[in-house]
């Protein structure tokens, strides 16, 4: 197992972690005093980090896409068993209708990459079709994100543009965004 040594914080110097990047969660690091410090230049103070490397999480690459007031979060997996799931279910269950089917996964079609990977996704809010295409952007982000030479080809396609067309608020003295109330001349 690697190990890291940090060096408690004083007032003129602040910790040193392994890396950026990574914080370990609790469960994952266990501390425990240096009890021979005559090669180190640490004093007894110090301690050492010993991460489980078999609890790390898979790598993964992520990416938001979105529709009216739909958002989806999409999670690419390099590794493990090939997949297509939205709130933890196959997307062919998830979507009842074969359009929205065909729009939550135009994207990696496009790409062929619809078996090649492991891709988890939570939607949330709006309706069903709205879910449908915020899954697409999402996907086609997260692809470009993998690989940079799909954003041509996705791009060209439109899978990449966020659809700007939203629900017009509505306004007082109306009944909603433009209608108003029934006028009666008498």
């Amino acid at each position: 197992m690697p190990k890291t040594i940090i060096k408690k914080n004083t007032p003129k110097q602040k910790s040193v972690s392994a890396s950026p990047k990574f914080s370990p969660k609790e469960e994952d690091v266990k501390i425990a005093p240096i009890l021979n410090t005559e090669e180190d230049e640490f004093a007894s103070e110090d301690f050492v980090i010993e991460k489980d490397l078999a609890s790390k999480p898979d790598r993964y690459f992520e990416a938001i896409g979105r529709r009216k007031t739909a958002v989806a979060r999409v999670r690419l997996f390099t590794r493990g068993e090939k997949a297509f799931l939205i709130n933890g279910k196959p997307h062919q269950e998830y979507f009842l209708l074969e359009e929205d089917r065909q729009l939550a996964t135009s994207s990696m079609k496009k790409m062929k990459c619809l078996d090649k990977f492991r891709v988890s996704i939570t939607v949330k809010g709006g309706g069903r079709h709205a879910q449908a295409e915020a899954v697409r952007h999402g996907t086609a982000r997260v692809l470009v994100d993998f690989n940079n030479n799909f954003r041509k080809r996705l791009r060209k396609a439109g899978y990449l543009t966020r659809d700007p067309r939203m629900r017009e608020r509505k306004k007082f003295g109306l009944k909603r965004a433009r209608k108003s109330p029934q006028w009666s001349k008498r």
